[in-house]
């Protein structure tokens, strides 16, 4: 097929802004029409498959087939915790070889929305964004569905893919314009019915970390979830996949799933074998990302025929030497918003920054942490800034934080003198920035403030009252508060949600749209 889209055919209207996409983006996340259409279809209708098929819909509709994707060299990647950071690390391994573009798609963003589309490790200019957003738009807007076969995308010219599909059709679109030879896709949910599993033939496939998270579309146990996570094996594709060291349950499935969906082969990935490498993440965990990282990469340059400077394996399959650029790769890697330190100076703080927001990796974040702090060898002032908006488990994500801090014992001990408990608005005004709004959290509880009063009750249970406790409606007016504090080397941690650090980062910097 033509993979040129001609702008002339396309209805472009070239006087359309960067900022008109963000605001038509927007609107996609709360897609009322398409919401009331699949509602009527009833309950005989598998939802998750629906909404797989309808990616598949939207793909035909721009012009493309799955097969046709096939010429990024695609690497998936999936997983509950670390999938994001493995991405960046296999991405800035890759760097080091003679691949001309590197397409990365992660989600969700910290700060732009075009952070989740990345070329060479650079998010694509508004320019280009603006451009291919309404190339998509535009086209979706003049083709058609069979009504028989699609009532959910009928009236055809209103219909869009969800906010979450449209950026990874968009994706798609993006890398194949711009001459894309290698396209790292991290999964959005789960694996199976993902909107990126659309993906006909990859290079490779990975799993990180297994965990229980987004049990209303995943189910609530591991085993359902580590079945809906395996959906992105394919035949004749190799898998890596992390020892699972929380659940080591699940290798008797994953092996079963891989046998049942065709591998050329599957490992499972140990840290053991890492070297000793500074790696450019920090935390412990870090080393099982970056170790799966090493296998995907070492096997999709393989695929794609570099042989040279590759790692030296024993015969056991365990790492002898890696070479300079894997450890390069591994040392320079720049993954913003995943234990992050920021030091402030002169106002004097030092922040803390994970976006972590399940059980596990909230106990990796807090972990990473806490043994920061026990590298002082006096006692500093510490505060923690959290927020987990979107979550029915808030409670108990906080009662993890706290129980890995506080300890069992006075010498793997560390404490909150303050706690902040704040929504993910953006300013003190009320105000968002454009680019992190989110219509998936109830306006009248963020108004109210009900999850972070909670949040300070769970607290006060958990540590007697000790510890001063606050609530402010804003990031700013909670980074002012600390700002203003006035203590010479405070220790501030920001955890609970990617959506709190990305707007924390914003208010850091005052980018003000």
């Amino acid at each position: 097929m033509n993979q040129t889209i001609e702008p002339d055919s396309m209805r472009i209207n070239l006087q359309r802004t960067y900022r008109d996409a963000i605001n038509a983006l927007n609107s996609l996340q709360s897609n009322f029409a398409s919401i009331e259409a699949t509602k009527k279809l009833g309950p005989s209708v598998n939802r998750n498959e629906l909404s797989i098929n309808e990616v598949h819909e939207f793909t035909r509709r721009l012009g493309y087939t799955p097969t046709d994707f096939n010429k990024l060299n695609i690497i998936h990647i999936t997983g509950t915790k670390g999938k994001g950071s493995t991405c960046a690390f296999t991405e800035s391994i890759l760097k080091q070889y003679p691949i001309s573009k590197i397409g990365l798609y992660t989600s969700p963003h910290l700060k732009s929305v075009r952070e989740r589309i990345r070329i060479n490790g650079q998010p694509i200019n508004q320019e280009k964004f603006a451009k291919y957003f309404f190339e998509v738009w535009d086209r979706f807007s003049t083709t058609k569905s069979d009504p028989q076969q699609w009532p959910t995308l009928q009236p055809c010219d209103e219909i869009k893919p969800m906010y979450f599909k449209y950026l990874t059709i968009l994706s798609f679109h993006v890398f194949l314009q711009e001459g894309v030879d290698t396209a790292i896709y991290e999964v959005g949910v789960g694996g199976t019915y993902d909107s990126t599993n659309i993906i006909d033939k990859p290079t490779v496939t990975g799993i990180s970390a297994l965990g229980i998270d987004h049990t209303f579309m995943l189910g609530d146990n591991i085993a359902s979830i580590t079945e809906n996570k395996t959906g992105i094996f394919k035949k004749g594709v190799p898998a890596f996949v992390s020892k699972q060291l929380e659940y080591p349950e699940t290798h008797k499935l994953i092996e079963k799933r891989a046998n049942e969906l065709g591998v050329s082969s599957l490992e499972f990935v140990d840290t053991k074998d890492l070297p000793n490498v500074k790696l450019g993440l920090s935390g412990d965990f870090q080393k099982q990302n970056a170790a799966l990282a090493i296998r995907i990469a070492n096997s999709h340059l393989q695929t794609i025929g570099i042989t040279q400077d590759l790692p030296e394996f024993d015969n056991d399959g365990e790492i002898k030497k890696l070479s300079d650029k894997f450890i390069n790769g591994l040392e320079n890697v720049d993954w913003p918003g995943r234990c992050q330190i920021i030091n402030n100076n002169p106002i004097g703080i030092t922040w803390y920054i994970d976006g972590a927001h399940t059980i596990e990796s909230i106990n990796a974040s807090s972990t990473w942490f806490k043994q920061e702090q026990l590298k002082f060898d006096k006692p500093k002032r510490r505060v923690l800034l959290f927020n987990q908006q979107g979550r029915e488990n808030y409670a108990e994500l906080l009662e993890k934080l706290f129980n890995v801090t506080y300890g069992t014992g006075s010498d793997d001990q560390i404490k909150f003198d303050d706690v902040i408990f704040t929504t993910n608005t953006t300013w003190s005004s009320g105000q968002f920035n454009s680019e992190l709004i989110s219509k998936n959290t109830s306006e009248d509880a963020v108004k109210k403030l009900e999850v972070q009063n909670n949040l300070s009750q769970v607290w006060k249970r958990l540590d007697g009252g000790v510890s001063k406790r606050h609530v402010f409606a804003d990031i700013e007016t909670a980074v002012n508060y600390l700002k203003n504090l006035g203590d010479e080397d405070l220790q501030v941690f920001v955890c609970g949600s990617l959506h709190l650090v990305g707007g924390f980062l914003v208010v850091l910097d005052n980018e003000r749209d």
